[in-house]
């Protein structure tokens, strides 16, 4: 009976919040483009399915996805787990906590539909220049390492701004240099990233990792994880993509070169 009620609470929470959207559709479909709806049954399903998944996915979120975040981080950094005493761990004793942070990093951002989608679409319009597969396992590897230093921030206790600040002069002068097609590309990575898979987990492994750590705030210190989920897969994509470009220059510029033949025509390669 509980979780009837909590679904219906959450559903009708979730028709309140996303009406104004089916509002703004409909109002622009006929005030403003003056057409009728195509196929409106099949559209009127479908809103009912969001509706219905959503309110799931909401409820997931809350009875797993947010508990075992924040109890795994809190078992991580109990005094028994870590072998010191109350007080008296620094930064290096917490290197569990280092190594699931990106791994979870990487694992949910693999699995993110936002970025499988994305990279597809980037590989087909690219005619296949752009890899599905190095694009995520870019982004993925630019999440897991960003979490891994926003963990580390937490757990020092250092100033958020420090950190960004310093990534986004890294973006800036990547920017400068990294190829023109993969820029865009790179910035919308940030995006993607912090979507239905990643952001429960990550939000709720910083706000477990500020409650158990002492002297730390879940509200200073908890938070800010995500930014650091949006900020590294930009650096990262853009490290792939300079990367590939030098070994392309540099595999180009090792080919053998050709050497004239006997009656002044191009031999075969050396």
């Amino acid at each position: 009976m509980d979780t009837l009620t909590g679904f219906l609470k959450i559903f009708i929470d979730t028709v309140r919040d996303t009406l104004p959207i089916a509002i703004i559709l409909i109002t622009f479909q006929f005030a403003v483009l003056r057409r009728p709806l195509p196929q409106p049954r099949r559209i009127i399903i479908g809103f009912a399915y969001v509706l219905i998944g959503l309110t799931l996915f909401l409820m997931g979120l809350e009875q797993a996805l947010f508990p075992i975040g924040r109890s795994m981080a809190t078992q991580f950094t109990t005094p028994e787990f870590l072998g010191v005493s109350g007080g008296d761990a620094n930064w290096l004793d917490y290197g569990w906590v280092y190594v699931f942070a990106f791994a979870i990093g990487f694992s949910t951002t693999i699995a993110e539909p936002a970025l499988i989608a994305v990279a597809i679409k980037a590989n087909s319009l690219s005619g296949g220049a752009i890899s599905a597969w190095g694009i995520r396992i870019a982004v993925a590897l630019g999440v897991a390492v960003g979490i891994t230093i926003g963990v580390f921030r937490i757990v020092v206790g250092s100033p958020i701004h420090w950190f960004i600040v310093a990534g986004y002069a890294v973006v800036v002068v990547q920017t400068l240099f990294a190829p023109r097609l993969i820029v865009p590309l790179a910035y919308d990575s940030g995006g993607v990233t912090t979507s239905t898979v990643t952001v429960p987990l990550v939000a709720a492994l910083g706000l477990g990792l500020a409650e158990s750590i002492p002297g730390r705030s879940a509200l200073i210190d908890g938070f800010g994880l995500i930014a650091f989920a949006s900020l590294f897969p930009i650096i990262a994509v853009m490290t792939y993509a300079q990367g590939s470009e030098w070994r392309g220059r540099r595999k180009q510029a090792q080919k053998p070169e050709q050497e004239p033949g006997p009656d002044g025509a191009e031999g075969v390669e050396l």
